[in-house]
């Protein structure tokens, strides 16, 4: 029986860490253990747990917490309709229908980027965007926004995963994110998928943080270089107002 309290003070305890971040989006561990009333040392070990499992996310530049991509993935089977990727889909049609390619979000999960939310374009010809699908982060244009604007501590901890293509001329690719900050796109052109290319803008959050990237998608023979640079700046507009939505 006291084996079972346990767990469930261990459960009680769990919960109310992540219920701080219905508060603000990021703690450092001693307001967390201040606001919940536990002993630094306890509440350092359930955030190590939660962000084992992903449901916690540590920024280490900083030593602050947020919630986790784990988090995302719940939502998915929620009834809601508050939830980001609803909030962003008005906007992500419009986006659709103005430039006539498949519109995709994608969020970094570690080594990966996940496509979270897609709209499909209406031609008889598209690129399928199944939502869920996970990615590696070597390749494609939403993937190099995603690590263009991530923090160097975060970068660097990317370019030593062993899931990193280490074929890839590290000089030459961060040179080439240096470029899609001072242009605020990205583009690609058959690097994951012959015949595919995709232009991708980052969307920042209320903390001025890259949250996701909006990628537009289509066969190469449609996306040449021309028109994705045409579609840049009609795909920036609509990243900028989608992060004005970030909750």
């Amino acid at each position: 029986m006291e084996e079972g309290k346990s767990t469930v003070r261990a459960v009680d305890r769990a919960l109310d860490i992540l219920l701080c971040f219905t508060m603000k989006a990021d703690w450092a561990m001693t307001e967390i253990a201040e606001h919940v009333g536990l002993h630094k040392s306890t509440v350092h070990r359930m955030l190590a747990t939660l962000e084992e499992k992903g449901f916690i996310e540590r920024d280490r530049s900083t030593d602050r917490y947020f919630l986790g991509l784990k988090m995302w993935e719940l939502s998915t089977n929620l009834s809601r309709t508050d939830d980001q990727g609803t909030i962003w889909l008005p906007e992500m049609e419009r986006l659709r229908d103005r430039l006539g390619e498949t519109v995709s979000i994608y969020v970094r999960d570690g080594s990966e980027r996940i496509r979270m939310q897609a709209v499909q374009s209406n031609q008889p010809v598209r690129r399928v965007a199944p939502v869920g699908a996970r990615l590696p982060l070597y390749a494609g244009a939403s993937s190099k926004v995603l690590i263009a604007y991530s923090d160097p501590i975060v970068q660097e901890s990317i370019f030593g995963d062993p899931a990193w293509l280490y074929s890839i001329d590290l000089d030459q690719y961060k040179q080439q994110l240096e470029e899609i900050c001072l242009q605020g796109y990205a583009t690609s052109f058959e690097e994951r998928e012959p015949g595919v290319a995709a232009l991708s803008a980052p969307i920042f959050n209320r903390q001025g943080k890259v949250s996701a990237a909006l990628s537009v998608s289509g066969p190469a023979s449609r996306l040449t270089i021309q028109t994705m640079s045409d579609f840049a700046s009609v795909l920036m507009e609509s990243a900028k107002r989608m992060g004005t939505m970030s909750i």
